[in-house]
């Protein structure tokens, strides 16, 4: 036995050892309950919505079903559990980019189901990022890389597309987000995200204020959103309308298409699920 082996035994049956693998152990044990009993639970709520179809996160025919009217998170796939605006972006992604495998995709943010597995999985030169704020900006942390959207650390006109998923409503300078998104992208590639877009009727609104120093002043009142690496949530620092097109155009002279799906046949149906394409025009 060599000495680390010896010094790793030696530590897993020590108190403190045991105490460590005991109490590891005790919350994957409670975290698989909860995420149990949080199913069961929603099984025993009556239907809202059921329907067969076709999903294009996992492309089998399945069925879709909701038992709570907010379908924004409650119409699943009964396959992958996928919901509606990850099925609508990748829908757009698999018809204006048929060859997303074969590009250079940098996700921001990634979820752990739905397009983010996909990429993952089916896409050689994916790169999935979050930011981790006492990190170097470009290091590695366990299986990210460390990536401040206002940022960036790729070289110019180095991505093919840059995805994000309900991000930028968390972003507190917007602006040197969209600049740099831009900035990296390569001709005739495209930001495909999602954002909640919910001021229908009126202009986009900040919910902080940032000063010169970094210090944030609330204008609203503080609003969280699920993150998946901080179980404390995202701030919501901005309520995006659909002038979202005008502030990205000043931004960085791009032109942004907003897609606004409706198409039970892929599970998507929903309030705030547009999919917005920003293009970067190609050479020539």
């Amino acid at each position: 036995m060599t000495d680390v082996t010896s010094r790793v035994a030696q530590w897993i049956t020590s108190p403190a050892g045991v105490r460590t693998i005991v109490g590891k152990t005790r919350e994957r044990i409670v975290r698989k309950a909860r995420k149990v009993g949080a199913r069961l639970r929603e099984r025993l709520r009556p239907i809202v919505l059921k329907n067969r179809g076709f999903c294009p996160i996992c492309e089998r025919d399945v069925t879709f079903v909701a038992r709570d009217p907010w379908l924004r998170d409650h119409y699943k796939c009964a396959r992958c559990r996928s919901i509606p605006r990850e099925r609508a972006l990748m829908l757009v992604i698999q018809r204006r980019f048929p060859n997303w495998r074969e590009l250079k995709i940098h996700e921001s943010s990634p979820g752990n189901r739905g397009a983010s597995r996909r990429f993952a999985t089916e896409c050689a030169r994916y790169v999935a990022s979050h930011f981790f704020p006492d990190q170097p900006l470009g290091s590695i942390v366990g299986k990210y890389r460390c990536e401040n959207l206002e940022q960036l650390t790729f070289a110019n006109q180095s991505t093919d597309l840059h995805i994000t998923q309900d991000v930028f409503e968390h972003v507190l300078r917007p602006e040197r987000a969209f600049a740099e998104v831009a900035r990296t992208l390569k001709p005739g590639g495209a930001h495909i995200f999602t954002v909640p877009i919910v001021n229908k009727d009126a202009p986009t609104r900040r919910r902080v204020a940032l000063s010169a120093t970094g210090e944030v002043t609330h204008i609203e009142p503080p609003e969280y959103h699920g993150n998946p690496i901080d179980s404390k949530g995202s701030l919501v620092t901005i309520d995006w309308g659909y002038d979202i097109r005008t502030f990205i155009a000043q931004t960085c002279a791009l032109e942004t298409e907003i897609i606004r799906l409706d198409d039970l046949d892929h599970g998507i149906r929903a309030e705030y699920i547009e999919v917005l394409v920003t293009n970067k025009p190609a050479y020539g």
